[in-house]
C-alpha cells in the first residue's frame, strides 16, 4: 500500500534523478516566485553570515572601546559604533546568531508540538478533540507579544527561556491549520486500512497521518520564523529577552536610546533594517512556498 505516492516515487529513482528532480524543481520555483527565490536567498545569506561570524566579524562585538564612542559610519568601523564604543556592523552580524538561534528553535519546537497536537486532535475526535481545543482557544484568546511576555516574566529572561516564551504561543496557531488537515486525512482510505491491520494509534499518526501533513507544516514553520526574529527583538528591546552583552538586534534598538536618535541616528538604523529584511524575506519565502505547495495555486 503506497502511504505516500511521491516519497514513494523519489526512492525508486537513482541518485542522479533524483538530483535533477530537486534541481528542477528549484529552477522552476525560482521561474514561478521570482519574489520568494529573492526571499529564500536572503536567508540564506543570514544563515552563512551567521555561521560565518567569526570569520566575518571585523571586531570582537564585546569588545569596548571608550576612545570611539559614538564613532560614525567611516572607513574603520562601517557601520559605526554605538555608545561603548562596540562595532555596530560586527554586533549586526553576531545578532544574526542571536535571531536565527531563537526563531528556527521557537518555530521549529513551536510548529512541530502543535502538529503533533493538532494531527492526535483531529485523529481521536470527540471528547478528546473537544477538550484540546477549547485549551487551545484559550491561549489563541491572547495575542502573541502578551503571553510571551507573561511566559518570560515568570521564567526569566534568559535564551533558553526566550525560546519557550516564543514557543508556547505558536503551538496553538499551529495545531488549528494542521487539526483541519487531518481531518480530512483521517477519512482517507489508506488510515481505514491501517486501523483494520490492527495497527495502533501512535503508528497510524506517525507513519499515515503526520507525513501527509507536511505541506501545512513547512508553510506554518516558515511563517512563524518572521514572527519570531520579530517577538525575540522586541522582548529584547523591552529588556525581557536576552541580556547585554550578548549581541541582539533588539538590544542594538534598545542601546540607539532617544538621546541618541540625532547624534548617533545609525545606532537605530542598522538593526531596524537587519530586522525588517529578515521578516519581510521570511515573509516572502513563506507566501511562495504556500502557493507552491498548494495543489490550487501550484499551476499559478
Amino acid at each position: 500500500m503506497a502511504i505516500n505516492p511521491p516519497a514513494d516515487v523519489a526512492a525508486d529513482l537513482g541518485p542522479a534523478e533524483a538530483r535533477h528532480r530537486w534541481v528542477a524543481a528549484a529552477l522552476d520555483f525560482c521561474r514561478r516566485r521570482s519574489l520568494g527565490a529573492v526571499g529564500a536567498v536572503v536567508v540564506v545569506v543570514m544563515i552563512l553570515m551567521a555561521l560565518s561570524a567569526t570569520a566575518l566579524a571585523p571586531y570582537d562585538p564585546l569588545a569596548v572601546d571608550f576612545g570611539s564612542m559614538l564613532s560614525a559610519p567611516s572607513a574603520q568601523h562601517w557601520l559605526g559604533t554605538d555608545s561603548f564604543g562596540r562595532d555596530v556592523l560586527s554586533r549586526l552580524i553576531y545578532g544574526s546568531r542571536t535571531a536565527l538561534l531563537v526563531g528556527f528553535g521557537a518555530a521549529f519546537l513551536g510548529s512541530t508540538v502543535g502538529a503533533i497536537l493538532g494531527v492526535g486532535s483531529a485523529y481521536f475526535g470527540g471528547r478528546v478533540d473537544l477538550y484540546l481545543q477549547r485549551v487551545m482557544d484559550v491561549f489563541l484568546s491572547f495575542p502573541l507579544i502578551i503571553l510571551a511576555l507573561a511566559i518570560v516574566a515568570i521564567l526569566g529572561n534568559s535564551l533558553q527561556n526566550v525560546t519557550m516564551a516564543i514557543m508556547v504561543p505558536m503551538i496553538p496557531r499551529c495545531a488549528l491549520v494542521i487539526r483541519s488537515s487531518g481531518l480530512a486525512i483521517r477519512e482517507m482510505p489508506y488510515v481505514d486500512a491501517a486501523r483494520a491491520a490492527g495497527f495502533g494509534h501512535a503508528r497510524i499518526i506517525l507513519r499515515h497521518m503526520l507525513p501527509n501533513v507536511m505541506a501545512p507544516f513547512l508553510i506554518m514553520l516558515t511563517a512563524f520564523l518572521g514572527q519570531a526574529i520579530l517577538l525575540e527583538a522586541s522582548l529584547s528591546f523591552l529588556g525581557l529577552g536576552v541580556q547585554e552583552p550578548t549581541a541582539s538586534w533588539g538590544l542594538m534598538l534598545r542601546g540607539a536610546a532617544v538621546e541618541f536618535a540625532e547624534t548617533a541616528p545609525w545606532m537605530a538604523i542598522f538593526p531596524g533594517l537587519a530586522i525588517s529584511l529578515a521578516v519581510f524575506a521570511f515573509s516572502l519565502f513563506g507566501d511562495s512556498l504556500r502557493d507552491a505547495l498548494d495543489p490550487k495555486l501550484r499551476s499559478l
